[in-house]
């Protein structure tokens, strides 16, 4: 889980009552008193906001878009160590869409799309289009997390991008990627490693308690995709009556959330032989096989030339570590526009397979740059931060490497990836704190679909059976991550924007069947 794409993680009335004041769109705003901040800690619950234009120079298009729509942006100061409240400081990107129907506020929600460490900024912008008309009763607050994007960004100087990779075929492949993966961490440590011990998710949950406050606000509502499920719901367990209406889509187990992918295989295989359905019956627009069978061989023939040799597609070399990778997150949606454009990139692949000329399309062209250009560093290296400081991993390669070759019996092309060696077995500092058990009866709609292949559905109702207090929206029969007007699902849409009017979770868990109204 590290992205929306393939991995894509909020306990009523504690504390005094404050009136909610009404925020302006621009100035400074005095903070309400939030309840109960730790010895130390006043003076950041209490400071000040100043809302300013967003953009930040002529090519910041995102900054430009938010002020189009009238979004306001500040900054915050937190304590880079919340027990050492005097010690250093780092700062926090906030954005803002103040709600319009001022008589019906709700009051604020904090948006979080997932990752970890997905900027966020920009985020109110997407929220207010799906939300419709419920949206105009909320302040949709968008909030880069600490290290990520404009919150004092940490970028360990990675030469690649994405460091999740199959490991391989053999055991000098994956030698290869111990080498790899121990010069990621420590790259890392050189670059980082003042600051790693305090990139993870408790301390993301104490940044977002203390914006609750300097928006003036006893409790926040919330919306999070993915590892932004994990997230709220952390921050519910750690603050007590402080959420209000929260929506978790594509939620997965909090108890096996860490930094090794598990139990990913069965729902990613299951979705590759849908989607080779799908390409069979257009064979005649991709030449990828007739039938099902016919496909997935063309997909294990490309698998196998790249072992042999890595294969040249455009400017990229792309070998048996990356090919895998690219299956296991092009089959994740079952969209009829995801799955053609995943096909048009295999037939590339395929191409490339065969020694002929391959031009990768716009879609490929962004997946191996993200992949294996060192300009997402600063992306992926705080991810990557999040999960070693969230979760201990093992640190013996021989453990990753037995897991991969027991994998293998059963979900030869998918288990060498879930079962890798990653970053986090040489990472330089060790969490911590312990992963937040969570017990919080706190009300939330979790929102999942039964085909996800990134946070499953098993994991969804396994945070559903902790989450005492919650409901689960099933959208049946769908191969999608990230649903709610995200994926095009009228009935999912219907139920959650009518969840966060009436702030009335359903009686029972509904469900949903794709192209239900």
């Amino acid at each position: 889980m590290t992205s929306r794409t393939f991995t894509r993680a909020l306990a009523r009335r504690l504390g005094a009552l404050v009136a909610l004041p009404v925020l302006a769109a621009s100035g400074t705003v005095a903070a309400a008193a939030g309840p109960g901040p730790g010895p130390g800690l006043a003076r950041y619950y209490g400071q000040h906001v100043t809302w300013t234009s967003c953009q930040q120079g002529s090519d910041d298009e995102q900054g430009r878009e938010l002020d189009r729509a009238g979004a306001r942006c500040a900054r915050i100061t937190v304590p880079l160590d919340h027990t050492r409240p005097g010690g250093r400081t780092i700062t926090i990107a906030l954005s803002r869409i103040a709600a319009t129907d001022r008589d019906h506020r709700v009051g604020a929600m904090m948006l979080n799309e997932g990752g970890p460490a997905e900027p966020t900024l920009g985020m109110p912008l997407e929220a207010r289009r799906y939300m419709g008309a419920v949206g105009a009763r909320y302040d949709l607050v968008g909030m880069d997390p600490r290290f990520v994007g404009r919150s004092t960004p940490l970028d360990c100087g990675w030469p690649g991008g994405m460091w999740i990779r199959s490991a391989g075929s053999t055991r000098a492949a994956f030698d290869s990627q111990v080498a790899l993966q121990k010069d990621l961490a420590e790259r890392c440590a050189r670059s980082s490693g003042d600051v790693l011990p305090y990139a993870d998710t408790r301390d993301t949950a104490r940044d977002i308690d203390i914006v609750r406050a300097v928006l003036g606000e006893r409790r926040l509502s919330y919306l999070g995709y993915s590892y932004g499920s994990y997230l709220g719901a952390v921050y519910a367990q750690m603050f007590p009556g402080r959420t209000d209406r929260m929506v978790l889509d594509s939620p997965g187990d909090p108890r096996v959330w860490g930094p090794r992918l598990t139990g990913t295989e069965g729902p990613s295989e299951r979705a590759l032989r849908a989607w080779a359905a799908w390409t069979a019956a257009r064979h005649g627009e991709y030449g990828l096989g007739r039938t099902r069978a016919a496909v997935l061989g063309t997909v294990a023939r490309i698998v196998r030339a790249s072992a042999a040799r890595p294969l040249r597609v455009g400017r990229y070399t792309v070998d048996e570590h990356l090919v895998p990778y690219l299956v296991y997150g092009g089959v994740g949606n079952d969209r009829d526009e995801a799955r053609a454009s995943f096909a048009s990139s295999v037939k590339v692949l395929d191409a490339a397979a065969r020694g002929e000329e391959a031009t990768p399309t716009p879609e490929l062209e962004g997946a191996l740059r993200f992949n294996l250009s060192g300009g997402s560093s600063a992306l992926v290296s705080p991810a990557a931060a999040i999960l070693c400081g969230d979760r201990a991993a093992p640190r013996d390669p021989e453990v990753y490497w037995g897991d991969v070759q027991r994998s293998r019996r059963r979900h030869p092309l998918f288990g060498p990836i879930t079962n890798n060696i990653g970053p986090c077995a040489f990472w330089p500092a060790p969490p911590r704190e312990q992963p937040t058990a969570i017990t919080t009866g706190a009300p939330a709609l979790l929102v999942s679909a039964t085909g996800d292949t990134a946070t499953t559905y098993r994991g969804a109702l396994g945070l559903h059976g902790l989450m005492s207090g919650s409901r689960l929206l099933t959208l049946r029969g769908t191969i999608a991550h990230g649903i709610y007007g995200e994926y095009g699902a009228p009935c999912v849409d219907a139920k959650v924007n009518a969840y966060l009017a009436s702030g009335t979770l359903p009686s029972r868990n509904p469900t949903c069947a794709p192209g239900r109204r």
